[in-house]
């Protein structure tokens, strides 16, 4: 089971200028095959058939608790997405909606607003739907920590060509954590490849060869050690994974660690509507109405109990999250 939490697990800047193409290159970190549903989808049916999990409980753990991980990446590239696309259309409902998307025909990814209402899709770069061709589950654990060690190896090198891609806060923002927080699992499975057969996968294959503290957006996260944590995503689960995930960090020499809490998580912030996308209505002040009825009718407070961001600020650094 997975427990949700209404946070993310990098702090995001508020929307400010659209960026739709910008938007469908960052797509690619969503749905190519070496985006983060497909290291969600390879990890999570990867621990579904693990076999004899007592007998590899390490190697189970490692799998299972970093599949828990990857869905909070995909929550953030789609974050990072609908704030690249917000203010890409009219934000307040128009008059008419005679031209309201004509900016937008040339747009990269007109599914964005055809399709999508101005949000992420499970598509790559081109518009194309992410496959369940791209889940790679043999059964065999060598095989699979081989795999995911090269599907992590070539999803941080996309990270850095999205990253050379847009200038856009948000996309640099995103590609700064998951450049950090990829290396993670790339360097978990080159470790638990190295337990089982002996081959250091990290000397043989160093790629790619950009050091992230060279990155401006990877520094604060290296500075706060993210690079050699790997958290335990559970209140009760996945204790083994300080016999896999122990020893030096390969590139900087540091101790690995294991964190038995879940990392520090941020307010999201909150989308504006796009009426001209229908999203979430043409007229959302409507369903806001409906909502406020609603809320009351159920003896709930006035307020809205959720919290977002502060409008307009960056989201401030939240508490760790804790069971």
């Amino acid at each position: 089971m997975i427990v949700r939490f209404d946070r993310l697990a990098a702090k995001l800047p508020p929307p400010s200028d659209p960026d739709p193409d910008g938007a469908a290159a960052v797509q690619e970190l969503m749905g190519g095959r070496f985006g983060e549903m497909s290291t969600l989808m390879n990890y999570l049916f990867q621990s579904i058939n693990f076999r004899n999990r007592q007998g590899a409980r390490p190697f189970y753990d490692l799998v299972a608790n970093i599949a828990a991980e990857e869905w909070g990446h995909v929550e953030l590239v789609g974050a990072t997405i609908n704030t690249m696309l917000s203010g890409a259309a009219p934000t307040s409902t128009p008059k008419s909606l005679s031209g309201a998307h004509e900016e937008l025909k040339g747009a990269r990814n007109a599914q964005h607003f055809l399709l999508g209402g101005l949000g992420a899709l499970p598509q790559d770069s081109n518009g194309r739907p992410w496959s369940g061709d791209y889940v790679f589950s043999s059964g065999d654990l060598v095989e699979d920590l081989t795999h995911n060690f090269f599907l992590e190896t070539g999803a941080r090198s996309g990270k850095l060509r999205v990253y050379e891609t847009t200038s856009h806060p948000a996309a640099r923002a995103l590609t700064g954590y998951l450049l950090v927080r990829g290396g993670v699992h790339q360097v978990a499975y080159a470790r638990a490849l190295e337990h089982l057969t002996g081959a250091n996968l990290m000397k043989l294959f160093p790629s790619p060869r950009v050091p992230t503290d060279k990155i401006p957006e990877c520094k604060p996260w290296m500075q706060d050690k993210s690079h050699l944590k790997l958290y335990r995503f559970s209140p009760t689960d996945y204790h083994e994974l300080g016999a896999i995930w122990n020893g030096p960090h390969p590139e900087t020499g540091e101790e690995l660690m294991v964190v038995d809490t879940p990392p520090e998580a941020f307010l999201a912030n909150d989308p504006p509507p796009q009426p001209s996308a229908f999203a979430p209505d043409y007229r959302p002040e409507e369903i806001a109405e409906i909502a406020q009825k609603l809320r009351q009718a159920a003896g709930l407070p006035k307020k809205p109990t959720g919290d977002v961001a502060p409008e307009g600020t960056v989201a401030k650094l939240m508490d760790k999250v804790t069971p």
